[in-house]
């Protein structure tokens, strides 16, 4: 494993998505992080963020080729996106690890793991 020391750039994106449940865009994590380091380059949030992938700092949410999303890393769950308004939610349901077992034996691919995504209309947009 590289050990990257950590830098003012990476320290404002994970404080970023520490303090959001929202799963942020990476061009709403840009437009946030530009207000506490104003001359931030795109690029430069772009390549933190991959570091912080790479690192298991972060995760992305990108399932059904919609833009990808991102939040800090944590025990796996699902989540719920709204296809009224488009938010994605955290979901506090037991995530089935049995799944990935049966996919693996049934096909003989080598599972890491699975993400469901649920999709309708959110409580706010009904």
């Amino acid at each position: 494993m590289i050990m990257r020391r950590d830098t003012k750039q990476r320290e404002a994106i994970l404080r970023l998505l520490r303090k959001t449940s929202s799963h942020p865009t990476a061009d709403q994590i840009y437009d946030e992080v530009r207000k506490d380091i104003p001359n931030i380059s795109k690029g430069t949030v772009y390549r933190n963020m991959q570091v912080l992938e790479e690192d298991g700092a972060i995760s992305v949410l990108n399932i059904n080729g919609t833009q990808s999303r991102y939040e800090v890393k944590q025990k796996s769950h699902y989540h719920f996106r709204c296809e009224k308004c488009g938010r994605v939610f955290d979901l506090d349901e037991p995530v089935v690890l049995e799944l990935d077992e049966q996919v693996a034996k049934k096909t003989g691919f080598n599972v890491k793991y699975h993400q469901t995504e649920f999709r309708g209309i959110c409580k706010d947009c009904q």
